[in-house]
């Protein structure tokens, strides 16, 4: 129990250093990344602290087995290095005994992560979409970088050259506006000032003192107009800003805003409202078939009025067979649909528990290799699990894509990281212990 206690006292340190470190180089680059556009929009310092503090919620569920893993190798690195763990493996202790408390530690923090995906994550994530609409309600400017082309918004293209940071004008407007069919207008302004309409549907640019070049596209060499105007009105689509319109459906929330629990429940959902939409229509079906029943089929018997009847009563009978059939053909793609909906609701939800699991998967590695390598330096340790780092992400990522494309189902494209190098832990974790045994079958 006391060497227990003696080893997990050798990782805690190390574990909490790299966590704290991982973390700061997470925000850094966050920062670094988005500099840009955060800084010089007029958002206030109180905002900024905001959103970086939201982002550390991913950064959190990233770094903690990163840092076991680094941890890990430090901690087995130094009591390699010292010998102690020659002679804890001496004593009786097999490798698989030596990083048993290393194990639970993980554990425990593979569960606290898991919570943490499924409670925290989800809500911070939520709240960095609310705080990202609100502030482009307030700054249109916000998604516009001065001297660089704005790429296509619902078939404008904006060049904006100067904005300013406390308000919304614009200085320098050049657009291309390309959403007509037949005209293809370029704009130029000397400046302008950009807002939201009332319902934040519509992006609304009031331009002044410029010009509008008009050329068909159907006869560019000959069918040319340019127009001067003082003032003039340019309405964009605000979805092409990243804005969604602020009614209660406007913050519905999207795979990563939900926990685990929350997916599982909309995917019964859709599966349930799916049975209950064939079975209606099974049954209408059936409904068509008796009501066939009542068609008379010998005409010869029948007057003209029941004729008649008899003729319209196949005619509204025909039309619902081809509705109902044009239903079960597209069902087929309804299928499809739901399915591709379903499966990006279940890497999801694999992820929230691949991720964590990790913690686990990264000790079975990083025990045996801390071990060889007996060095318990960061430098050391932060350079080898940095390949498997990438290994890891790559899998993950590359996972998700495939399960994207339904190249792969979505518990493989989420966990194959994690079988991979796990059974690659484990190898080296009964590799060493059977050496072991070895050892004491020699002497």
């Amino acid at each position: 129990m006391l060497i227990y206690r003696y080893i997990l006292k050798a990782h805690f340190a190390p574990f909490f250093i790299s966590f704290f470190i991982i973390i700061f180089v997470f925000t850094f680059q966050f920062i670094f990344k988005y500099i840009d556009n955060l800084v010089g929009k007029g958002l206030s310092w109180w905002v900024i602290s905001q959103l970086i503090t939201l982002n550390l919620a991913w950064m959190v569920t990233l770094a903690g087995p990163m840092a076991v893993l680094v941890a890990t190798l430090m901690a087995f690195g130094s009591l390699s290095s010292t010998n102690e763990t020659t002679v804890m493996k001496v004593s009786g202790l097999s490798t698989l005994k030596l990083i048993f408390p290393v194990l639970l530690f993980s554990g425990v923090l593979c569960y606290g992560l898991i919570l943490f995906n499924n409670k925290v994550l989800p809500e911070a994530n939520h709240r960095t979409r609310v705080l990202m609409t609100d502030i482009q309600r307030t700054r249109p400017t916000f998604v516009i970088e001065a001297g660089r082309f704005t790429d296509d918004l619902g078939g404008y293209n904006l060049l904006i050259r100067k904005t300013f940071e406390n308000s919304n004008k614009l200085e320098g407007v050049f657009i291309i506006d390309n959403s007509n069919p037949v005209y293809s207008n370029t704009l130029t302004a000397d400046s302008g000032q950009i807002n939201f309409s009332k319902d934040y549907s519509k992006v609304v640019l009031d331009l002044y003192n410029g010009e509008i070049h008009q050329l068909s596209k159907k006869d560019p060499y000959g069918d040319y107009r340019k127009i001067r105007f003082k003032k003039h009105i340019v309405s964009i689509d605000a979805q092409g800003f990243g804005f969604n319109n602020s009614d209660e459906n406007s913050f519905s929330r999207g795979d990563r805003e939900l926990s685990a629990d929350s997916m599982r429940g909309i995917i019964a959902g859709i599966r349930n409202n799916f049975e209950i939409d064939r079975s209606s229509t099974v049954l209408q079906v059936q409904k068509l078939a008796l009501d066939f029943r009542n068609v008379k089929f010998d005409t010869t018997k029948l007057d003209s009025s029941a004729l008649k009847q008899n003729v319209l009563m196949i005619n509204s009978l025909m039309n619902r067979f081809k509705g109902y059939l044009a239903k079960l053909v597209t069902q087929k793609q309804v299928i499809q649909s739901n399915q591709k909906q379903i499966d990006s609701f279940l890497v999801e939800i694999y992820k929230k528990y691949s991720i964590p699991f990790a913690c686990v998967i990264f000790v079975l590695i990083g025990a045996p290799l801390g071990m060889r390598t007996r060095k318990g330096g960061f430098g050391i340790a932060a350079g080898m699990s940095l390949g498997f780092f990438l290994l890891y992400w790559a899998c993950l990522i590359g996972g998700e894509k495939l399960a994207d494309r339904e190249l792969l189902s979505p518990f493989l494209s989420m966990w194959i990281a994690n079988i991979i190098l796990g059974t690659a832990g484990l190898f080296l974790v009964f590799r060493d212990s059977l050496n072991i045994k070895k050892l004491f079958k020699s002497n």
